[in-house]
């Protein structure tokens, strides 16, 4: 992660900042620019948004936003992966989705890059749990792990065969191979 040193800005201040690509967040009075994703970041998070999508959407039961702002507690986040349960999704009036999401995700899924600190991304995903996350998951393709992160709860370090937990009414039956079998395309 690249952190870049400025005069301390509110989150109000940092918002009208013109987004950059990769997105910057905003972590205590921090701008950090996420790093480019790359080929196996990018299968996983598309390949994941889409699993849980085909079993959430049409009944209307939540929704993955892959790269989706969050502002919530002075912070501003964009998780690879923000699960939001359909009843939080804050629709504008006419039933559009808005461009501002003030709130955490229901769901926060990472995918640890090779030139990511991965305790800055626990870090975020922690703060994600304490304002009202239910669920996080690190994703960890070196490994082929998945770290599980949950309120008042101790983590738990997932691996092989394991079926890895969902948020509540969403029936998606995934065990951390399954994730990291659909790195193998060939």
């Amino acid at each position: 992660m690249v952190v870049a040193l400025v005069k301390t800005l509110s989150l109000k201040e940092f918002l009208e900042i013109p987004e950059t690509k990769p997105a910057s967040e905003y972590i205590h009075n921090q701008i950090v620019q996420k790093p480019m994703p790359k080929g196996r970041h990018i299968r996983l998070q598309v390949r994941l948004c889409q699993e849980i999508n085909l079993k959430v959407e049409e009944p209307k039961t939540a929704y993955a936003f892959p790269e989706l702002r969050c502002n919530f507690n002075d912070h501003s986040i964009v998780p690879d992966i923000a699960v939001f349960l359909w009843e939080h999704i804050p629709f504008l009036a006419d039933g559009e989705i808005p461009d501002n999401f003030n709130i955490a995700p229901d769901w926060i899924i990472e995918i640890l890059s090779p030139d990511q600190n991965a305790n800055k991304v626990i870090g975020k995903i922690l703060h994600s749990i304490q304002h009202g996350s239910k669920l996080g998951w690190l994703l960890d393709a070196d490994d082929q792990s998945v770290l599980v992160f949950r309120p008042n709860q101790q983590l738990v370090l997932m691996t092989n065969s394991d079926r890895l937990p969902v948020l509540e009414n969403i029936f998606l039956e995934l065990t951390v191979n399954d994730i990291f079998n659909w790195l193998k395309m060939s």
